[in-house]
């Protein structure tokens, strides 16, 4: 009889603890899910906040200014597009730093109308853009630079003017001279030890093994701080929109025309070359149609299309 007791307690016992262990198992998972629920809440709120912020540089930020973002906690921003469609598509994801692991999301923020050059994952707490519009011929867009506090770079020896451009621009994490020692190095005049090299001549920028081509100086900012797959795409995209454009400049001037002014500006051609567009190596063919039309409006005295 004793021994009979004493299995009866010890089988009370052991089923209290079953009970007890899926008990625990059952709100530790309706923590996590919890938890796993509200991270990707935040991200997505994180990342629609910044494509919010990215509106209002467009609209309301001055050209050749800088400002920065502190994020709360450690933060991942994942910076993708595509050309899908009439202009393709900007897309942010962004993910948070969460005791001690990185939040994973599918959950993303898409612009058609946003230009974000950066690498493709920047990370840190404090970050810094500035805003450059693109001109080819007429204005194109505003693109967007974005950098970590954590990366610095060097410009050396850059041209006059981009010399002075950088130095009004006051940007923390860029320097032309004292620069610290684990900094991106630019180079301007060649060098052996530098990490991105671009050739004024060519109209080109080295880095990581890749060649990227580039008109005017706000392309130039964009292939020197964007990885070659996001330059690429953005690229596209903006020769989407050039495409878009020139038939909508086109419209203007047959409108301009049959009010008396009269236009030599055919703006298909540069729609067709647009359209033509494969990589930034193509973008030296799409440059002799747009300093053509640029000629051609700027030898107007009135009813300049741009």
């Amino acid at each position: 009889m004793e021994n009979k007791g004493y299995l009866q307690i010890s089988f009370a016992w052991i089923f209290a603890i079953i009970v007890g262990v899926i008990i625990l198992f059952l709100a530790i998972f309706a923590v996590t899910k919890f938890i796993g629920t509200e991270q990707t809440a935040s991200d997505a709120e994180a990342a629609k906040g910044f494509g919010v912020l990215l509106n209002l540089l467009e609209t309301g930020f001055e050209s050749g200014k800088t400002t920065s973002v502190t994020m709360p906690v450690e933060t991942r921003i994942h910076n993708s597009c595509n050309t899908n469609g009439h202009f393709g598509r900007q897309t942010i994801r962004v993910s948070q730093k969460s005791f001690g692991k990185w939040s994973e999301t599918d959950i993303d923020v898409g612009f058609s109308n946003r230009y974000l050059f950066s690498e493709g994952i920047v990370e840190g707490e404090n970050f810094f853009i500035f805003v450059k519009p693109f001109d080819f011929p007429f204005k194109v867009a505003d693109l967007i630079y974005l950098t970590s506090s954590e990366k610095s770079y060097c410009f050396l020896s850059p041209p006059d003017k981009i010399e002075e451009e950088l130095s009004n621009l006051n940007q923390e994490n860029i320097f032309l001279t004292d620069c610290p020692d684990n900094s991106i190095k630019v180079c301007f005049a060649g060098g052996s030890r530098c990490d991105i090299h671009v050739n004024q001549n060519f109209k080109s920028v080295e880095k990581r093994g890749n060649t990227l081509y580039f008109e005017g100086d706000s392309l130039m900012y964009a292939a020197i701080f964007a990885d070659k797959d996001v330059y690429e795409c953005q690229l596209g995209r903006l020769m989407q929109r050039t495409e878009q454009l020139s038939a909508i400049y086109n419209d203007k001037a047959s409108l301009i025309s049959d009010q008396g002014c009269l236009l030599e500006i055919n703006l298909f051609s540069l729609s067709t070359a647009a359209n033509s567009f494969s990589d930034s190596a193509s973008l030296v063919t799409i440059k002799m149609v747009v300093d053509d039309l640029d000629e051609k409006n700027n030898g107007l005295t009135t009813c300049k299309l741009w």
